[in-house]
């Protein structure tokens, strides 16, 4: 049987290195750089960064949909002063108001310093508030573009464009895995559906497709189609392996710089090297009862928003703990996704962030409280943040007419917006950057889409000029030919 083959090939190991042992020269594409010399193929075996790193792995939380941050993160007192004037006096030209665009609205929520740093946060999220001093909150992010798709995009791709890799591709083809029984790039998605832009969050993009993101689940089995339906007879099942080993050898040598042959190959081996460990790094049951209970496994939702259906932090808990149980056995990159937007509060301003919190705070600040005491927090980056903000002023939805708080949301903003990074040499405490007083546009210390994958690959031990990729005679890379700029005032 075909499959017989496919699963044989899958447990001849190193075969591409076979395949090109008497290489001399660069396949189209190779990266020739000081730090890890000619790339004569296309792995995931570990490699060298530039210098010396202070992350040796990522967890993303990635946020999608655009948390508000004078709701979270950056307290603006001036916009219950201003309570209801008109958005364009105090904003002036820059900005296009639409039709259903209200005047400036304060935050439903209560701010209260935390922590030694005194950082402020909203009681929107009170368990994040307690890990105040492991984390670096950015206040002054921007983004190039006010629309969920493009932004997400260049958010995670350093480009509008839908071809480009993302940054957890990068990462991978840039530092290999520590780990080659389970994936470099692992992506815990939502089962109650994808995000904005669906696969495209973990493409490889133009990057040999060994460096794609696995999609792994958090309910059932981790991947689907992982083993046979029917287990055959040994020796059938060596015979299959044999032929389609051959025939492998035999279609490299015809077609020698066929990266796709490479990523179908290696996807078979691993296949069979993850039989065993995927379920094992997945399996909760080893976690112990009190460490599930902080995470929030099992628990419902605690309350129930309007607009949005909160599930309750159960699902988030466990793709957490996962999360964590995937960068102890050596996964390069570990991205949390959510289903929808459940941060695009356009309107219930209130249920909806508390949904979208209550969902995801507890899980969030459970990661960091259990990687520290693990002694694994030194060494993996956790970055939070979506692609981009919330306008200060209200808005109401289709249909809603009374003009309530609860019932008014606010719309995007690409000008100014918060994320924060914890661990990985971050120094924690710190808050950098700043937007106007009304939390509209970043006006000190900005800091681009740019800068922040500058820095999250200068923590990861890389210049982000010499990380590139030859395609079409040009050097590709995350940051494009943006001059961007690490942002060392977080760092420890």
């Amino acid at each position: 049987m075909v499959s017989d083959g496919i699963y044989g090939a899958a447990l001849t190991s190193l075969l591409c290195d076979d395949l090109y042992a008497d290489a001399d020269t660069l396949r189209p594409g190779a990266v020739a750089d000081s730090a890890t010399g000619p790339r004569r193929q296309y792995d995931l075996k570990p490699r060298n960064p530039h210098f010396e790193p202070r992350a040796r792995s990522v967890i993303q939380f990635l946020m999608n949909g655009a948390p508000s941050q004078m709701d979270l993160l950056d307290p603006k007192p001036m916009l219950e002063k201003y309570r209801g004037q008109s958005f364009v006096d105090k904003a002036a030209t820059e900005t296009t108001v639409l039709a259903d665009q209200r005047g400036l609205l304060p935050t439903p929520f209560k701010f209260a310093q935390h922590g030694n740093s005194g950082m402020w946060v909203s009681d929107a999220m009170p368990h994040l508030a307690g890990q105040v001093d492991d984390i670096a909150v950015i206040r002054s992010m921007h983004a190039t573009s006010p629309v969920h798709p493009l932004a997400l995009c260049a958010f995670q791709t350093g480009q509008i464009k839908s071809t480009h890799p993302t940054i957890g591709s990068w990462v991978v083809y840039g530092l290999g895995s520590e780990n080659q029984n389970l994936p470099a790039f692992v992506v815990l998605d939502d089962p109650l559906g994808l995000p904005i832009n669906g696969v495209l969050n973990w493409q490889n993009g133009f990057l040999p497709p060994v460096y794609q993101g696995t999609r792994l689940r958090s309910t059932g089995d981790p991947i689907l189609n992982l083993r046979p339906d029917v287990e055959d007879p040994p020796e059938v099942v060596r015979l299959g392996r044999r032929l389609m080993n051959r025939l492998d050898r035999a279609y490299k040598r015809e077609h020698p710089a066929h990266p796709q042959v490479d990523t179908r190959i290696a996807t078979y081996e691993l296949a069979a090297r993850m039989q065993l460990e995927a379920s094992d790094a997945l399996d909760l049951s080893q976690e112990t009862a009190a460490t599930l209970k902080m995470y929030g496994v099992g628990q419902g939702p605690a309350l129930q928003g309007i607009q949005y259906r909160n599930p309750g932090p159960d699902n988030y808990a466990r793709r957490s703990i996962m999360a964590r149980r995937l960068v102890e056995r050596g996964v390069r990159y570990v991205q949390i996704c959510l289903n929808s937007q459940i941060w695009d509060t356009h309107a219930y301003l209130e249920d909806g962030i508390r949904g979208a919190c209550d969902r995801t705070d507890r899980p969030v600040a459970a990661l960091l409280k259990d990687l520290k005491q693990r002694g694994l927090l030194d060494s993996t980056l956790v970055v939070w943040g979506g692609e981009f903000g919330r306008l200060p002023n209200g808005q109401m939805s289709e249909g809603n007419k009374r003009g309530s708080l609860n019932i008014e949301g606010r719309d995007h903003n690409s000008k100014g917006f918060c994320l924060w990074l914890a661990g990985g040499g971050v120094k924690g405490g710190t808050v950098h950057g700043a937007t106007d007083e009304l939390g509209f546009k970043a006006v000190e210390n900005p800091v681009s889409v740019a800068d922040f994958h500058a820095t999250i690959l200068h923590q990861l031990g890389f210049d982000y000029k010499q990380l590139y990729y030859e395609l079409d005679g040009q050097r590709e890379r995350l940051t494009a030919n943006i001059e961007a700029r690490v942002v060392k005032e977080i760092l420890a």
